[in-house]
């Protein structure tokens, strides 16, 4: 049995990193790549990131490597260090010839620009300490890119490290920004285990640990965008290539040095894929990227002279557009496969159809769906819909997972006010936790006159953003259906329900067709946490004693 010995003042200690290094990029940084794993290891990992405290590297240690070292078979303990030990002296790329694989890549990526290749290498990257701010905009890339990150309802972000609050801050930023930081968290502490013990007396035959979550998911607006947090990405060299792109010339600071930091990790994983990113076409490309919106900043003044802010005093829904005819071709191509008759000829038809008829269609095609993660046909995709909505930055960040539609945001800031939980009105933590709100955006604001996008770190997630979503109906089939169940935060459950109210006055024969839940919810997950706590604590073997 081998006894760890105590971490020195890194992360790790001189012998926690000798289990490490074969396994991740580095143990001394925020960012790495995790490399020569299982695959359903490093998937099992990955999938910690959302509920875990600790780096990932702290849980590899602590839950795949220690239990076999410390554990009372001496074969398998010593079976691991001696593969461990090989790994250092002959890593898998020295014994096969990996170089005759990056020689492959560099000819037919570099020279002859076939991105296709591109596509069959994937790879993890782990970044521990990253804001919202600049999570939304890693997460905005829809292709070949797969992010988890810390929930805000599983994990209690009242902890500190070095006796500090875990949020980003560089001298820009200015001291009433570091108050108004430690003043939103300092609320978010206090409040927890009062309003854990509100929710105990209002639900007294509810599990605590339900409760805890609740506190958790009620509290969360209180957290500023510059909270930092910890995601894990699997995604493929082209996806890599892109955020490295897109990022590395932003005007935020931050994701500068997440592009920069990232480069360096992939370049030791996959250096002959991401080669042309210092060639001249890539600094074209980079640079393009980094001008849009400054570009479209300088006409906005001239071409909108009117207030650049439409204020809303409350969360809202609105069906800005929508294909009229959208039924009709939805129905025609149902019909259209099955035929040998053009387009046109098929849409004709339909039109004369009657009411009766086109519903029949449509419960003909959806026959046998009985389930809403049973996708629905590509049929639904052949008309869309267009939502302008406003919501509190913490339930859009759910709803921003949604990547394969088409989205756009605004800047996170104060200007359309703050929501208020109805589990905090009337109790002694509403006035503390409006005043943190207030002291927000008087912060917000002075910071905004030097730099909009640096203001955005200072917004507690309380706050409503605007944006809007593009989607095809059978997208809406996905996201409305999914977030409407009891398993969802209240605030985007209403949004998502009045979605689909506003889909059936639009769209009332297919609307028919989906599957919402329309009724409301005290507690989320309820009943649902138990059986996932229990399962995990099933599979990380806490349950053997």
């Amino acid at each position: 049995m081998i006894k760890f010995a105590m971490k020195t003042r890194n992360l790790f200690s001189k012998q926690e990193k000798y289990f490490l290094h074969p396994f991740f990029s580095n143990t001394d940084k925020d960012i790495y790549c995790i490399k020569g794993l299982p695959p359903e290891l490093t998937g099992a990992l990955c999938s910690r990131a959302s509920r875990a405290k600790n780096d990932l590297r702290r849980i590899f240690l602590d839950e795949y490597i220690k239990p076999i070292l410390e554990g009372e078979d001496k074969k398998l303990s010593k079976d691991l260090i001696t593969t461990i030990d090989f790994l250092h002296k002959n890593g898998i790329d020295k014994i096969v010839n990996n170089e005759k694989a990056r020689n492959f890549f560099a000819k037919w990526l570099a020279q002859y620009g076939d991105d296709s290749i591109m596509q069959m290498l994937g790879t993890y990257l782990a970044m521990t300490k990253v804001t919202q701010v600049a999570l939304k905009h890693l997460q905005d890339q829809r292709i070949g890119l797969a992010p988890i990150e810390k929930s805000t309802r599983y994990v209690n972000y009242s902890s500190k490290i070095k006796n500090r609050y875990q949020y980003y801050t560089e001298s820009k930023l200015g001291k009433d920004y570091e108050k108004t930081m430690n003043l939103l968290f300092d609320t978010y502490s206090k409040s927890l285990p009062i309003l854990h013990n509100i929710l105990i007396k209002k639900y007294p035959d509810d599990n605590p640990a339900i409760l805890e979550k609740k506190a958790f998911d009620t509290l969360r607006g209180l957290l500023p965008c510059s909270t930092l947090s910890q995601v894990a990405f699997y995604g493929n060299a082209q996806a890599m290539e892109y955020l490295v792109n897109r990022s590395i010339l932003h005007p935020l600071r931050e994701l500068r040095y997440i592009s920069k930091s990232s480069k360096t990790e992939l370049d030791k994983e996959i250096p002959s894929l991401l080669m042309r990113l210092s060639g001249s076409k890539s600094k074209e490309y980079q640079k393009y990227l980094s001008q849009k919106q400054a570009n479209v900043d300088k006409i906005v003044d001239k071409v909108l002279k009117a207030s650049k802010v439409d204020i809303e005093n409350k969360p809202i829904v609105k069906l800005v557009e929508y294909d009229k005819e959208g039924e009709d071709k939805i129905i025609s191509s149902i019909l259209f496969p099955q035929t040998h008759l053009s387009w046109e000829s098929i849409a004709k038809k339909v039109k004369s159809l009657s009411n009766k008829q086109k519903q029949n269609i449509l419960k003909t095609y959806t026959k046998g769906r009985t389930e809403r993660w049973q996708k629905i046909g590509r049929a639904m995709e052949n008309s869309y819909v267009r939502f302008e909505i406003v919501m509190n930055i913490g339930a859009y960040r759910d709803l921003q997972r949604h990547r394969m539609l088409t989205q756009a945001r605004q800047l996170f800031s104060t200007y359309l006010g703050y929501d208020i939980p109805k589990e905090l009105t009337g109790t002694e933590i509403e006035k503390s936790y409006n005043k943190a709100m207030l002291q927000a955006k008087k912060t917000f604001e002075k910071i905004k006159k030097k730099d909009k996008y640096l203001a955005q770190y200072a917004v507690p997630m309380a706050y409503r953003i605007r944006f809007y979503q593009y989607k095809n109906l059978r997208q809406c089939f996905w996201e409305t259906e999914l977030r409407t169940i009891s398993q969802g935060h209240p605030d985007y459950r209403t949004i998502e329900q009045e979605k689909y109210r506003l889909l059936k006055k639009a769209y009332p024969n297919i609307a028919a067709l989906m599957m919402v839940d329309m009724n409301d919810y005290d507690i989320a997950r309820r009943g649902t946490l138990e059986k996932i706590e229990k399962k995990e604590k099933q599979l990380l073997g806490k349950n053997d004693k």
